[in-house]
């Protein structure tokens, strides 16, 4: 079995590319979107992903506003939420907090740092 369904949203394809080879590589199953609204049809499938990165700024609707909403619906309301940014700490961290995320990867990334940090909500997210 593998260790989860991740999906991520950027609208940059280098981007995701990046993530998912890092996450493949880590064992996870990797969908990717490149807006928030491409992303429902992975968030309302039977199989909903397991933890979602969002990239901040995003075509159509910002990532932390993408957050909020999927915080207000009873069918995604516990998906584990990652923002992805070059924003500072700081921004992210204020940016986490009012989303409603459990966490933040900065850009640029690397895969040890994408793999521990989407291990690390995992684990805080499921029933131990």
């Amino acid at each position: 079995m593998g260790k989860g369904t991740i999906l991520i949203v950027d609208d940059s394809s280098l981007v995701l590319a990046m993530a998912r080879d890092a996450l493949e590589e880590a064992g996870f199953t990797v969908l990717t979107a490149l807006n928030g609204i491409d992303a429902n049809k992975y968030i309302f499938a039977k199989k909903r992903p397991d933890l979602i990165i969002l990239d901040v700024m995003l075509p159509l609707l910002d990532g932390n506003k993408k957050a909020k909403l999927l915080r207000e619906k009873d069918f995604s309301r516990d998906i584990p939420i990652v923002l992805l940014s070059s924003k500072t700490d700081e921004e992210l961290r204020h940016l986490t907090i009012d989303a409603g995320a459990n966490g933040y990867i900065r850009k640029p990334f690397t895969d040890a740092g994408i793999v521990s940090k989407v291990t690390e909500i995992l684990k805080q997210s499921r029933p131990h």
